[in-house]
């Protein structure tokens, strides 16, 4: 992915879109949940990758989202870009901006097919699980507390207290 001016940038019909670096505080939680994730997932079926993914939505106009984590079954990369869906993707929300992600992002990861989706409000301290029915990315729950379970890994479980920096 594109790093401009300190940050790193998604690429939205065409057009780069910089994307503010992880504070502390995110980057923190991203590798709290990686280490959960990777504790629970079997390396040899699962790959899970953080930081300047790129992960190909289309082609003609190129866009490319960055998902702080995603998770893959298989992963096919070409040319510096995963041209794969996850089968979960993970943003971390940054202060700058919207708390939530925005309705193009979650439409773009719907439509590649990503199962589930998690938006991480440090803000908050909330978990918005999105999952994948009828092509669209639905909300199924807002959480503060208990256990994250997702559906494409019926093996992990990630207590939601765990996550959150001391």
């Amino acid at each position: 992915m594109p790093v401009v001016d300190g940050g790193i940038g998604e690429v939205v019909d065409g057009e780069i879109i910089l994307m503010p670096l992880a504070r502390r505080t995110q980057a923190r939680i991203i590798a709290q949940l990686m280490q959960a994730l990777q504790n629970r997932l079997d390396e040899a079926c699962y790959e899970t990758v953080t930081g300047g993914l790129g992960v190909v939505i289309g082609k003609v106009p190129l866009t490319c989202r960055n998902p702080d984590i995603a998770v893959f079954d298989r992963m096919i990369e070409e040319n510096g870009y995963y041209h794969s869906t996850p089968q979960l993707a993970i943003e971390v929300l940054r202060p700058s901006g919207t708390r939530r992600m925005s309705e193009r992002e979650l439409r773009d990861y719907g439509d590649i097919g990503t199962s589930e989706v998690w938006g991480v409000s440090p803000e908050a301290s909330t978990v918005e699980v999105l999952r994948l029915a009828d092509g669209h990315l639905r909300r199924a729950a807002i959480l503060a507390q208990g256990i994250l379970k997702p559906r494409a890994f019926p093996n992990v479980q990630v207590d939601i207290s765990s996550i959150w920096p001391d």
